[in-house]
């Protein structure tokens, strides 16, 4: 049994062009933790959780991180804190795949 859980999570995401798709890592009483693959071109559309503090940790590429109209490259090792209620969301500008986890705490209601 390995403990780690990204290698198995992400195996399957192969997002075409344009696509989003996501896996989930974790989720408990209190925290959800999502990986999120963006193809080339693909937005995850700016949104806010009211309730809860959203973590992107940026594993692979560089991705555009968009919040409260401003946007900003993030390049992989990297962290982004989106604190409660800020609108916040991701694009992917260039060619090849970028991988990202979003962590929520504690969980929406």
């Amino acid at each position: 049994m390995t403990l780690d859980r990204y290698a198995d999570a992400i195996a399957d995401l192969e997002p075409e062009e344009g696509e989003v798709e996501t896996a989930e890592l974790v989720v408990a009483d209190d925290v959800l933790v999502k990986a999120f693959a963006l193809g080339p071109g693909a937005t995850l559309e700016p949104h806010e959780h009211g309730d809860s503090t959203n973590v992107f940790h940026v594993l692979e590429g560089t991705v555009t991180v968009l919040r409260d109209g401003e946007d900003e490259r993030v390049e992989a090792p990297g962290v982004v804190v989106h604190e409660r209620g800020v609108e916040h969301g991701a694009e992917n500008e260039t060619d090849e795949t970028v991988v990202f986890t979003a962590s929520l705490c504690p969980l929406p209601s």
